[in-house]
Formats: C-alpha cells, structure tokens, sequence
C-alpha cells in the first residue's frame, strides 16, 4: 500500500467539476488510485455552476491543478475554455477529462473508449461483425457510438424518441461505420435481429429503478443486454433480459475505466482498476 494521500507541500491537486455534484463517486474512486499508486496526490468534488466555467478554468491554470474530470451539464460548454481538444472528443463534440500541461488545458473523452473496454471484458470480447442496437441519443451514446465505430461492428443502429436526434447523430459518423437512425417505433424489431442491445438513457436509473427502456421479450435469448447505470447495479432492464436468457452487462465498468483511462492521462502510470472498483462497489452498497 502507498503512502498517497498524506497531504504536504508537494501533494498535486485534482477534481471532479459538475452540477450537481455532491453524489459524485468520483473521489473516494481516485483517492483509491492515489493510494494504492502512492502518487502525491489528492482529488476533490467542486460544484462549479454553468457561469462561473471561464472561472473555474483560469482557476485551474493559477492553482495548477493538474487534472479535471468534467460530469453533466458540463461536458460541453467546458470546450470553449480549452486550449486543445483531443481528436475523439472532438468527434464525439463532448469532454469529460482535463490533463493540465504546464497550464496548457487539454480535453479528452474517456467515457466512450471506457465503455468499449469494459463490454470487452465483461460481456462481449468479439465486437466485429456485430449487429448493435443504441437506444438514446444523447452524449453518452455519442461517445460510445464513436468508440464502437473502431470495433468494425457489421452495423449500429440508434433508436431515439426523436428521430432527428439520432439522426443527426448516424449522419456524424457515417463515414467510419456502416450507421442508421430509426424510431422508437422500429425498436422491437431492430432489437429482434441485434447481437447487442445498449440502453443509454437514464431510464430505470435510481430513483424510478422500476422503469425499463424497452421490453426484454423483444431481446434474442444469448444476445447481450448492456446498460450504462451502474445505481443500481442491476437494472430492471437487465434483470428481466437475464430472465429472457441474455448475457447482462452493467454500467460500473464504464465509470470505473472512464476513471482509470483519466488516472492513466494525468499520471502517466497505468491505473489500479481493480482496487477502483472495489472501493465504487463498496460505496455502493454501504
């Protein structure tokens, strides 16, 4: 065990910017990282509102606090205050990680290539050739959209309650994967034909863990049922599609390697997921 965390005269600052933000797991997570890597370094939660973002940047560059994870609403209107942008988070129009570079503010996305490599491990090691279905629309399905398009899957195809939006979102990466948009009205059967279904939205998330974003009979026993909630850690969406006879994957790996994939940017060092996981696992069910 290291000695990270011991806070001194060289310990290196680093946070989680949102609103809100106090429900955040994103602190006792990387603090982990700190101590199991024994880096110097201690990383705090600030509730940073949308007007004090030019504020909150310049903040960054005086103080040098050397890296920033940014969570919702925050993931957008953080790029205008950034001196580069990373090519993935340029594509997926969202930024969720920032490395400080001797004041030089650079922005990635993590969430999307985080996302892909826990579906590889845990569910779904094979994504080429695979036929997978993208319900939402939003930032997070852009980002994962952008990181499965490198997996040459046979085709994706996302369903939103506008079709506009998912379309708007095919038309973006129509160039690197063969992509479609379709409406909610077209789900079950899309769903009847895919190797993998992904639900994106907040739908069934805690409070309302009642909820399910489509109906599990419309599944493929053997397919594979993901969701990005990770509270609860078993959605109904995915229990039910377990009782159907599909492969489940939840939301926590996500979270756990959009984590270690910023830890790896800022440090350099490659991050301790599985102690990462641990400590987010026992937070959540304390």
């Amino acid at each position: 065990m290291g000695a990270g965390n011991r806070i001194d005269s060289n310990t290196v600052l680093y946070g989680v910017i949102g609103d809100p933000i106090r429900h955040s797991k994103s602190p006792i997570m990387m603090n982990r990282a700190f101590r199991e890597t024994g880096i110097n370094g201690v990383y705090a939660a600030f509730h940073v509102t949308s007007d004090r973002i030019a504020d909150f940047a310049a903040g960054v560059r005086a103080m040098g606090i050397r890296g920033v994870n940014v969570t919702i609403p925050h993931k957008l209107d953080i790029m205008s205050v950034l001196d580069e942008i990373d090519e993935g988070a340029l594509a997926i129009g969202a930024v969720n990680t920032i490395v400080n570079d001797a004041g030089r503010l650079i922005g990635y996305n993590t969430d999307g290539i985080g996302y892909v490599r826990s579906l590889k491990e845990e569910a779904e090691h094979e994504l080429a050739g695979k036929r997978i279905v993208v319900i939402g629309a939003g930032g997070a399905a852009r980002g994962i959209v952008y990181a499965l398009t490198s997996e040459s899957p046979s085709r994706i195809t996302i369903a939103n309650r506008s079709v506009d939006r998912a379309r708007e979102l095919a038309l973006a990466f129509q160039d690197i994967a063969d992509i479609e948009a379709i409406s909610n009205e077209q789900l079950q059967a899309a769903c009847g034909q895919a190797d993998i279904v992904i639900n994106t939205t907040s739908v069934g998330m805690f409070p309302k863990t009642g909820e399910t974003p489509i109906d599990a009979a419309w599944l493929r026993p053997g397919a594979v049922a993901s969701d990005l909630i990770y509270n609860p850690l078993k959605t109904t969406f995915l229990e039910q599609a377990e009782q159907r006879g599909c492969r489940i994957h939840g939301g926590l790996g996500m979270f756990i390697y959009q984590g270690a994939y910023a830890f790896e940017y800022w440090t350099g060092q490659p991050a301790p997921a599985t102690a990462m996981r641990d400590t987010v696992l026992a937070a959540l069910q304390s």
